[in-house]
Formats: structure tokens, sequence, C-alpha cells
């Protein structure tokens, strides 16, 4: 089964409208675990920086993260960029009325054009997509300016993308490397000039089985069907409570071993 045809769809569906796509951003907040993580990695190495504050998206798909980054930090100018077109139309027209100050552009990662310098960067389940991946963190470190954050959300080798031996391709497999090492990834990351902050696990024995629960099932339901999409809401209604405990006792505990990665990074 594929992950990202179904999300797509989705994201069509709730594209219809500027306030569907307010709810299917809030709808990914709650139920994606990544996303706990990476707001209070915001949170934390953004909020002390002097306002105004420059943040660049890379990869914004729907664009949930600027849009978080837009309504967390008031003076915040955000650029949001990515390489599919659909992704960004939607995008440009809901924060052309809602979010002005996002600026939402075409841009490929591997030969950023975008112009620095940036406060902070977002890289949120970008990485695992692109082969050269030290060519993208080498054009991170250079529109970062001196102090400036990347925040870098990734699966880890330890199951990220769910390949097996008896299933290569797994639940995702729109992956060209099944999950990054974490010591291999922070290697990448200092070779690309920048400092190692912050690093750990995500999406450990509590949270994998929330992402089982809230994201998996589900899918696959979809997978089945799109009529059986309308039994998720009776469905969310049992298993939502504990699914909310177990990803705040994810992002609360340090992670010994985990199938995501979190790492921020500073440039000197």
């Amino acid at each position: 089964m594929q992950y990202d045809p179904i999300k797509d769809k989705l994201g069509v569906l709730f594209g219809r409208h500027p306030w569907l796509q307010l709810l299917f951003f809030k709808l990914i907040d709650v139920l994606l675990l990544r996303a706990w993580h990476v707001h209070r990695a915001m949170r934390v190495f953004l909020k002390d920086k002097p306002m105004p504050v420059r943040i660049l998206d890379a990869g914004t798909g729907f664009g949930q993260y600027a849009w978080f980054a837009a309504r967390t930090f008031d003076c915040a100018e955000i650029v949001a960029v990515d390489i599919k077109s659909t992704y960004l139309q939607r995008a440009r027209t809901l924060f052309a009325r809602r979010a002005p100050k996002i600026t939402v552009a075409y841009d490929d990662l591997t030969m950023l054009s975008v112009p620095g310098p940036f406060d902070g960067i977002l890289a949120v389940d970008v990485l695992e997509h692109i082969e050269d991946d030290r060519r993208v963190l080498a054009h991170f470190a250079r529109v970062l300016a001196p102090g400036g954050v990347v925040i870098i959300n990734t699966p880890s080798d330890m199951g990220g993308s769910e390949s097996s031996a008896e299933d290569t391709q797994g639940f995702v497999d729109e992956h060209v490397r099944d999950g990054y090492n974490k010591a291999a990834l922070e290697d990448k990351i200092r070779a690309s000039g920048l400092m190692i902050v912050a690093s750990r696990y995500t999406y450990g024995t509590f949270g994998a089985l929330a992402w089982q629960m809230l994201m998996k099932v589900p899918m696959r339901l979809l997978n089945r069907a799109w009529a059986l999409g309308l039994l998720l809401p009776f469905y969310y209604v049992v298993t939502m409570p504990l699914g909310l405990v177990l990803h705040l006792v994810d992002v609360r505990r340090a992670n010994a071993r985990g199938s995501g990665l979190l790492v921020v990074a500073r440039k000197p």
C-alpha cells in the first residue's frame, strides 16, 4: 500500500475550501505525532530569536507548518517552498486570504534559489525523499543566518519506512532510503558546516502504538474503500483519548530508540 496517494487525495478533498484546509491542518496537528515534536522544537529553538524572524519551510507540502509558524510567531516572515505545483497552488490560495506574511514559491531543494538569510529552516519529512541530501544540507547552511537553526524531522533506520524482508515496499514506499541512522545523519549535518544542538528519537514504544492506532489503521481502511471513511469519526471517538496520551508520553520521554528522528542544528 502507498501512503502518499491516500494523503494526496485527502489534500484534494480538504482543499476545496479554506475552512476545510484549516480543519485539515488541525487534524494533522492532532493526529500526527511528528507535528507534536516539530511544534515543540519550534517553540524551544525559535522563541528566543529577536523579532522579526525569517523562516524557510523547505518542502512545505500542504503548508501546515508554515501556517503554524505564522500563527505562533507574530512577527515572522515565512517562505514556503516545494516542487509539487498542486500543493503550492492550494497553499498559495489559502495564505493569500488568511496569512499574507507567508510567501509560497516553487523551489528544488537540491538547487535552492530562494535568497537568505533565514533565522530558521523547517525540513519536515523531506530528506528521506531526496537522494542528494548532502547538497540540500549544504544549501541550508548557506542560507541560514549565523546563529540560525534548522529543524529536521525524518524517519530513522529503525522501521521509519516500515519496510521488511517480506514487504520491501512497506506502508510508506515513496522514500529513496528506508530511514536514517542517527549518527550518520548527524555526521552529514556536521559536514555541511552546522553544529548539532539537539538530537532525539521519536516514535518510540508509545509513539509507535499511537501511529498504529491513529494513522495506520485508518489509512488501511481508506485504502480498501473510501466509503469506510464514514466509520472513522466513530473509530476516533474510541481511540483518540488513548492516542493523545501516548503522543504526550512520546514527546516528554527520552526514547532509547524509535522509528523517527528529530535533529536541530545551528549555524555558528
